[in-house]
């Protein structure tokens, strides 16, 4: 899928590095145009999947491949649309509890926390809605589009732009009390890992495959490390981008980049346990035992979460652009481009059920709460599902 992308945008690409700046690789082609996804075989359905509820929640991300992700808490599910809606749910059956329209192009969020909602826009700015009635507490001008979910957390919301920089504001008023900022590669990925918070420090991945530790009150560098090392003799081929948020299992992180490599780091020190060559953008799954992971070309894997080897590789999914990883009673899920959401096995990676949820892509919206999953596409649907074993 990224290989297509690099090759549409490849002339304006290297006409903007002529031109000097940074440079965000942005514009998607169909699969079908390249290299043809993979036609859906019929599976024996081992799994029965549920749908507790079903309902449109307007425009999603609208097709502009933003990160709008679900948001879980309190048994709230708050939703933010691109066209400036942000609403909260009752996550039990999809009743709407307030809607409010914030006049704003919305392009990351909603995080929630500290009695507040926050998204991020492609204008620059952050928002902060009350968590209770939606009513609004301020907005906060940042460095530029805002392309990840805010943290809210210790009395700070952080919040990581696409040009390098990360911010922590104050949760009560919306004013800068720090910034983290480095330089980024003159070529990236359109979009952001978001930072993931983990006790008192924020973990973010970065351009260039860095992944850095922050604390959420000062912004104080803990460590930065390297997930992955550019390598290549263009701009192009050292694109290497943690897109996919960082993900946190009894210690240890698991981060991965495009172009790149997928690593397990110490997240007390940053120090490298294991890497593997690996090329993803999206989020990953885990359970006790394993690292679930799409690659760049739609291939899902199963790496040991000890040591980076291969268990297993599902290839029936090739070029289908799935959707982050989520994990579901004791199942591996992953959304695709046709609105089908797919469930494996754990053990051999064989396809087990599948439902759609609606007729457009499921690119980032992929949220599990309490045996429940949540799924949204692109286009707005949103579905509660339970899985259990047949």
């Amino acid at each position: 899928m990224i290989v297509s992308l690099v090759r549409r945008t490849l002339i304006l690409a290297l006409g903007a590095l002529a031109l000097g700046g940074c440079t965000s690789i942005t514009d998607w082609i169909s699969p079908a145009k390249q290299d043809p996804p993979a036609e859906l075989q019929d599976i024996e359905p081992r799994v029965s999947i549920n749908t507790l509820w079903r309902t449109d929640v307007g425009s999603g991300s609208d097709d502009k491949r933003l990160n709008l992700v679900p948001f879980i808490a309190d048994g709230r599910l708050y939703i933010a649309e691109a066209d400036g809606a942000l609403m909260a749910l009752d996550a039990a059956n999809g009743s709407r509890l307030w809607r409010v329209e914030l006049d704003a192009p919305l392009s990351g969020g909603p995080g929630v926390g500290e009695g507040l909602v926050v998204v991020g826009t492609t204008d620059a700015e952050v928002i902060a809605v009350s968590a209770v009635d939606g009513s609004l507490q301020w907005r906060a001008p940042v460095s530029s589009e805002v392309l990840s979910t805010p943290v809210v957390a210790d009395a700070r919301v952080v919040v990581s732009t696409i040009d390098g920089k990360i911010d922590g504001l104050d949760a009560a008023s919306g004013e800068r009390r720090w910034r983290y900022e480095r330089e980024i590669p003159t070529l990236t990925l359109r979009g952001s890992g978001s930072p993931v918070l983990s006790g008192d420090h924020v973990l973010c991945g970065m351009p260039g495959g860095k992944l850095v530790s922050l604390q959420v009150s000062d912004g104080t560098v803990l460590w930065d490390a390297s997930v992955s090392v550019p390598s290549g003799r263009s701009e192009l081929e050292r694109l290497s981008d943690i897109d996919g948020d960082p993900l946190v299992r009894g210690g240890i992180i698991y981060a991965a980049s495009y172009q790149g490599e997928v690593a397990a780091l110490e997240e007390s020190s940053g120090e490298l346990l294991w890497r593997r060559k690996f090329s993803s953008y999206s989020r990953m799954g885990a359970d006790r035992y394993n690292v679930y992971a799409s690659d760049a070309e739609g291939i899902l894997w199963a790496l040991d979460a000890d040591n980076g080897s291969a268990l297993w590789r599902q290839e029936g999914l090739r070029n289908r652009q799935l959707s982050d990883v989520g994990m579901i009673s004791g199942y591996v899920a992953a959304g695709d481009f046709e609105g089908y959401v797919h469930f494996l096995s754990p053990e051999d990676g064989s396809l087990v059920g599948r439902t759609r949820v609606g007729g457009e892509p499921i690119t980032k919206g992929l949220l599990t709460a309490a045996d429940v999953l949540y799924v949204m596409g692109d286009a707005g649907e949103l579905a509660a599902l339970q899985v259990t074993t047949l």
